[in-house]
C-alpha cells in the first residue's frame, strides 16, 4: 500500500512542478482570485484529460507519440512566451493588452502546453498498481494546488516586475519550456 501510494505522490508532484512553473509565469502579470480557481481548474482538467487520452491511446502507440507530445507542449510553452515578449513590446504593458493567460484562448493555450507532457505519462499510468481513479484525483488536488501556489508566487514577482511584467513572464515561460525539454532530452525528470 506504501509503494503504490508513493507512485502516485510521485507521478501528482512530478506533474505539479510544470503546472507551478508556468502559474508563476502566469501570475507575473497578477491575477483576480476568480482567474485563479478558474486557472487551477484548467490546469487540472487538461493534466487528467491528457492522462486519459495517454492512458486510452496504450502502450506500443503510446510511447512514440507520447515522446513527441511532450516536445510538441515545451514548443507550445515557448511559443506562447515569445507572443508575450512581441505583444508586451507591440503594444505596450500600460494599455494592458496582450495574450491573456488567464482566460479564453491564452488559457486553452497555456492549458495545453502543460498538459501535452501528461499524455505520455498516461500510457503508463495504468501500470502503476493504482485504480485510476484515485490516481487522476491526485493529479488534480497536486495540480490545483500547485496552480495556487505558482500563482500566488508570479503575482509578487510580478509586482517587482512592474511595467516589464509581460515581459519576463514571457521569458519565464521561455525558460520553462527550455528547461523542461532539456530536462526531457537528458532523462533529468
Amino acid at each position: 500500500m506504501f509503494a503504490a501510494a508513493l507512485r502516485v505522490a510521485l507521478v501528482a508532484v512530478s506533474l505539479a512542478l510544470d503546472v507551478f512553473a508556468v502559474s508563476v509565469g502566469v501570475g507575473i502579470r497578477g491575477v483576480t482570485r476568480p482567474a485563479m480557481l478558474r486557472i487551477g481548474l484548467s490546469f487540472a482538467f487538461a493534466e487528467v484529460a491528457m492522462n486519459l487520452v495517454g492512458a486510452g491511446l496504450g502502450a506500443v502507440a503510446g510511447r512514440a507519440i507520447g515522446g513527441v507530445a511532450a516536445y510538441i507542449g515545451f514548443t507550445a510553452l515557448i511559443g506562447v512566451g515569445i507572443f508575450m515578449i512581441v505583444e508586451t513590446f507591440r503594444e505596450g504593458e500600460a494599455e494592458g493588452k496582450g495574450l491573456d493567460l488567464s482566460r479564453g484562448m491564452g488559457l486553452f493555450l497555456a492549458s495545453l502546453s502543460i498538459s501535452l507532457d501528461s499524455l505520455g505519462i498516461g500510457f503508463s499510468i495504468v501500470y502503476i498498481g493504482v485504480p485510476l481513479a484515485v490516481t487522476l484525483v491526485a493529479i488534480a488536488a497536486a495540480s490545483v494546488i500547485s496552480t495556487f501556489v505558482g500563482l500566488g508566487f508570479g503575482k509578487s514577482f510580478g509586482k517587482a516586475a512592474g511595467e516589464y511584467a509581460g515581459f519576463v513572464a514571457g521569458v519565464v515561460l521561455i525558460l520553462t519550456g527550455l528547461g523542461f525539454a532539456a530536462a526531457k532530452y537528458f532523462h533529468l525528470g
